[in-house]
């Protein structure tokens, strides 16, 4: 699997690529805010085709060009269904900053503004989009509609969580945005995350990649998560 990526946009949302290899199809993954520049650059230097996009949730800061993306290459935006809703007013769902302020931000007529063509996952569906299989992990709690995508070891390398705001390296996803449940992102990272075997990468929604087993290890949610099923107060980060 080809795999890469940039932080792009006020906010530093990772945006990803993900393929089977360069010259091929490939899945646009959270195209932020700043992020159709650089896209067009890895497109072009790795000889890739979109052909579909993949939110893992729907807060502005990792939509921001989904709509201008898809128009542009005729390709569906897939979303959890409990996330949907803000495709439609990517702008109206945000409550970092003012509307006004958002769109004041806009680079193009298309940004902040519903994709043509969404469709939606749920929980533990398998999707395989440009020959990429991805397992679907519904994991409420920075939004409703949150979830994390996992990509299966293979004989060259380990597995693969695109985590989106779930999970950083040193932190979590914030939960005090509407739709953010504390509780919620407690059990996410029961369910989601501490299953998974230590030598997986985590590609998360902001900042540097990391791994299970070092989140395991030195991450203080999950130390406290793990020691008595309590969860600290996440920072604020990201949207």
């Amino acid at each position: 699997m080809f795999v890469t990526g940039f932080p792009a946009g006020a906010w530093g949302t990772n945006c990803y690529v993900v393929a089977t290899g360069e010259g091929e199809d490939c899945l646009v993954v959270d195209p932020g805010q700043g992020s159709m520049g650089p896209l067009r650059d890895v497109l072009h230097d790795h000889r890739l085709r979109p052909v579909a996009v993949l939110l893992t949730h729907g807060h502005v800061d990792h939509v921001w060009s989904v709509a201008p993306l898809v128009a542009g290459h005729g390709i569906p935006a897939y979303i959890h269904a409990d996330d949907r809703y803000r495709l439609a007013d990517p702008a109206g769902s945000s409550f970092a900053y003012a509307r006004e302020q958002l769109l004041a931000m806009t680079e193009g007529e298309l940004e902040l503004t519903e994709p043509d063509d969404v469709r939606t996952f749920t929980d533990g569906e398998s999707l395989h989009i440009a020959g990429v299989p991805l397992t679907v992990a519904h994991a409420p709690g920075h939004t409703e509609g949150s979830a994390a995508f996992l990509a299966p070891r293979d004989s060259n390398r380990p597995p693969v969580l695109l985590s989106g705001d779930l999970l950083f390296a040193g932190s979590i996803g914030r939960t005090d945005l509407p739709g953010g449940d504390p509780e919620a992102m407690a059990e996410s990272l029961r369910r989601v995350v501490l299953p998974l075997d230590d030598d997986t990468v985590v590609m998360p929604g902001h900042g540097e990649l990391t791994s299970i087993g070092q989140e395991r290890t030195t991450n203080p949610f999950l130390l406290e998560l793990a020691a008595d099923g309590g969860l600290l107060h996440p920072p604020s980060r990201g949207l």
